[in-house]
């Protein structure tokens, strides 16, 4: 188990794997101390070997909790509700349905949807096995004010089909990465996109679903976009027009997310391709491929325009930054 503070001065990172732990201790060690001490849920295994990989942030107004696990029922009974949080839940799996009791109701999930708890009442899961979860406490008093009828929305299960929650779990991944939450301003930032996106897949006033529209879910899709583009940046058939087609909003709408952040997709699509190449050039898996062939399979079409936005880049040609990476590997 590793403890982390230094990502910004609001911020706690937890990873935990029971992996870390002898076999024959670590279902005690993940009760006692993971379940009960730090994030207040028991756990009750459902199949041996026991185990469980996982990361908890927590900041002012959002706690965080990300995991994949073996089968087990995780419950949060009479004994647990007793510290006094009010907070509720808002949990969706990556992977894996789920089944839940919650205040007097039970709901069979579907991997890929999610559901609003009360952490304040007893709550009972069984999670199927090697499950991906993800769990989110928020503020009941902050959220209800961006949802009208908050309690009649717990148990109720939110489709995987919501473009909200879609945008949601492509934005989780930011909660993933230390250097995302390094300074006050992108972890506030962070915080209030989580609960512009929780607030529209659950139904927000038409006051916080504006705001939410022309906030959290700008920063979700451009996240999203930049996720697709980073994925693929060799493929020649990349531009504006098709990445728009795929994320279902028009060209002009991609250009303003960009124009948002001072750049242009262009700049952004030319970045990624250009730091591919990079890597490609310091990489002795690509020793043998001409200048030519790496700019290729870069996405560049052109040697001569790939040759004069690398040295405008990196201040030097192609050919010398592959000459560098291999004095470096032969010193």
């Amino acid at each position: 188990m590793r403890e982390t503070t230094g990502q910004g001065p609001d911020v706690t990172t937890l990873r935990f794997s029971t992996d870390d732990v002898p076999e024959r201790e670590r279902f005690a060690v993940v009760r006692e101390l993971f379940g009960r001490a730090i994030i207040k849920v028991d756990f009750e295994p459902l199949d041996h070997p026991f185990r469980l990989r996982a990361l908890v942030r927590a900041m002012p107004r959002l706690g965080v909790w990300i995991a994949t696990f073996s089968p087990m029922r995780a419950y949060r009974d009479r004994t647990l509700i007793t510290d006094g949080n009010d907070d509720v839940a808002f949990c969706l799996s990556r992977e894996g349905g789920s089944i839940i009791s919650h205040l007097g109701r039970e709901l069979s999930r579907r991997g890929g949807d999610a559901v609003l708890l009360s952490g304040a009442d007893a709550i009972s899961s069984t999670l199927p096995p090697m499950s991906r979860y993800v769990s989110l406490r928020l503020s009941r008093k902050a959220l209800a004010t961006m949802v009208p009828g908050l309690e009649d929305a717990f148990v109720r299960p939110v489709p995987r089909e919501s473009e909200a929650l879609r945008l949601l779990k492509s934005y989780i991944n930011l909660l993933e990465e230390d250097y995302q939450l390094a300074t006050s301003e992108l972890q506030h930032a962070v915080v209030s996109h989580v609960y512009d996106l929780v607030a529209l897949a659950l139904g927000a006033t038409s006051d916080a679903a504006e705001i939410a529209n022309g906030r959290g879910v700008r920063a979700a899709r451009l996240r999203a976009i930049k996720a697709d583009v980073s994925a693929r940046p060799g493929d020649p058939n990349l531009n504006i027009g098709a990445i728009a087609a795929r994320h279902g909003v028009t060209a002009r709408h991609v250009q303003r997310l960009f124009e948002g952040e001072g750049t242009t997709f262009s700049q952004f699509l030319l970045g990624q391709r250009l730091a591919r190449a990079h890597r490609m050039l310091n990489d002795t898996r690509f020793a043998a491929h001409t200048i030519g062939t790496i700019a290729f399979e870069a996405g560049f079409g052109d040697l001569s325009h790939f040759n004069r936005a690398f040295r405008r880049c990196y201040d030097e040609a192609p050919s010398d930054a592959r000459a560098a990476a291999r004095r470096d590997r032969e010193l």
